[in-house]
C-alpha cells in the first residue's frame, strides 16, 4: 500500500508529526510505502521559504491579530477557498498523478482542504485521513471529504462529534511522536540524589534574557539543568560553559534522551511537545502561551493535571521550578495522570486505520 503524507512547515510541528506518523506506519506495516511531501515546497519551491518566514512573523509579531482571526473562525463554516488555492490545486493534481497513492494523510488543515476540494472537483474516492496536530476542533480542520480523523484525546473526539462528525470517522491516537519517546524513561527514583531540569524553547527566543536568571538557576541546590538552544547560536555561545550546573546543547535530534533523563521540563505548550512529554511521562512547566492553539494545549495540561503554567517574571519562574522539582507527591501524581492519558488512546488504532484504507474510503471498517 502506498500512502502520501502531505504537510507544510508552518511551524515545525506539522512536519514533525508527519515524520513520526511515517515511522509508525512503516514500523507497523513494513511492506507499505509511505512518503512525506512538504506541499508548499513542492508547489512553489522558489517561494515556499518566503511564505514560511512571513507566517512566522505573523504569529510572533502579529499574534494578537492571528488570535482574533483564529477565534472568529473557530466554529465557522469555511467555504471560501484558501489563498493561492488555485495554484496549489494544479500542483496537487500533478503530484497525485505522479505518485498514484492508495491514500493521503494530511497533517496541516490547508493540505486537508486542498485534497478535499480535489476529491470534490474530480469525483475521486481517494481515501483522505486528516491528522489534527493540536488539541483543537477548529473548523479549519473539518471537511466532508475526510474519511477518518486522527485526534489527540477523547475531548477532541467529543468536540468533533458535537460539530457533526460521525463518531466512526474518528480515531483517538494521540498526536504522533517518534517511537523513541515511548521507550521506558531512564530517570531514577525521585527523592534520591539530584534533580534534572530540561529547558526547551531557546531556538524560539522564549528563554529569559537576563544573566541573573541563569546565575540563580545554576545556584539551586541539587539541581542540574540542560538547556536546548536549538538553532539559536547566539544563545548557545552566550551560555555554553559558563555555569557549572547547566549543560547547554545546540540542535539535537535526540530530544527523547534528554526527556527520558529529566524530572521536569520547562517549554512552550505545543501539541507535539505536549504529547512527547506525555509519552515520556515527564511533568511540564509551560511557558505562558501566546497563540490560541497553544492556549488550548495549556488548558488541557492544567485540566488533566500533568503540568503547570510558568509565571512570566524570572524570579517567580525560578520559585515555581523549585517548588515543583521538590514536590515528590505532585510529580508522582502528574506521572500517574500521564499514564492514564496514554491508556485512553485507542489500542491498535493504526491497524484499524490501515484496514479502513485498504477497503477504500472505508467508513464501515472504522
Amino acid at each position: 500500500m502506498k500512502i502520501l503524507i502531505l504537510t507544510g512547515k508552518f511551524g515545525m510541528g506539522h512536519y514533525s508529526a508527519s515524520q513520526s506518523l511515517r515511522l509508525q506506519l512503516l514500523g507497523a506495516f513494513p511492506g507499505s510505502q509511505v512518503e512525506v511531501v512538504d506541499l508548499p515546497a513542492y508547489a512553489i519551491p522558489d517561494a515556499s521559504e518566503a511564505i514560511y518566514k512571513a507566517f512566522s512573523l505573523l504569529v510572533t509579531r502579529g499574534s494578537g491579530l492571528y488570535n482574533i482571526y483564529y477565534k472568529a473562525t473557530e466554529n465557522a463554516t469555511l467555504k471560501a477557498r484558501p489563498l493561492l488555492a488555485d495554484l496549489f490545486q494544479d500542483k496537487l493534481g500533478e503530484l497525485l498523478w505522479e505518485e498514484r497513492p492508495d491514500a493521503v494523510i494530511a497533517t496541516h488543515p490547508f493540505c486537508a482542504r486542498l485534497v478535499a476540494d480535489y476529491k470534490e472537483e474530480v469525483s475521486s474516492d481517494l481515501p483522505l485521513v486528516t491528522c489534527i496536530t493540536d488539541l483543537s476542533s477548529h473548523s479549519e480542520w473539518l471537511n466532508d471529504a475526510t474519511d477518518c480523523y486522527l485526534v489527540g484525546s477523547p475531548d477532541i473526539r467529543d468536540r468533533l462529534v458535537a460539530k457533526g462528525v460521525e463518531p466512526e470517522r474518528i480515531l483517538v491516537t494521540g498526536i504522533p511522536v517518534k517511537p523513541e519517546f515511548k521507550r521506558p524513561a531512564k530517570r531514577g527514583c525521585r527523592g534520591l540524589g539530584e534533580r534534572h531540569l530540561l529547558i526547551m524553547g531557546g531556538g524560539l527566543g522564549l528563554l529569559p534574557k537576563k544573566d541573573k536568571f541563569y546565575k540563580e538557576l545554576n545556584a539551586i541546590p541539587g539541581v542540574r539543568t540542560t538547556i536546548i538552544t536549538g538553532g539559536n547560536q547566539k544563545l548557545y555561545d552566550r551560555l555554553h560553559g559558563r555555569y557549572e550546573n547547566i549543560e547547554v546543547v545546540g540542535f539535537t535530534d535526540r530530544v527523547y534522551d534528554y526527556m527520558a533523563q529529566a524530572d521536569l521540563m520547562l517549554s512552550k505548550p505545543g501539541g507535539i511537545t505536549l504529547f512527547e512529554t506525555i509519552f515520556s511521562e515527564l511533568p511540564t512547566l509551560a511557558w505562558e502561551p501566546f497563540l490560541q492553539q497553544e492556549r488550548e494545549n495549556a488548558r488541557f495540561l492544567i485540566r488533566h493535571q500533568i503540568g503547570r503554567i510558568a509565571p512570566k517574571e524570572p524570579e517567580a519562574c525560578l520559585d515555581a521550578i523549585v517548588r515543583l522539582l521538590t514536590d515528590d507527591i505532585a510529580l508522582a501524581r502528574m506521572g500517574q495522570n500521564m499514564r492514564r492519558l496514554k491508556g485512553q488512546l485507542e489500542a491498535q488504532s493504526l491497524e484499524r486505520l490501515m484496514a479502513a484504507l485498504t477497503v477504500g474510503a472505508g467508513k464501515e471498517a472504522l
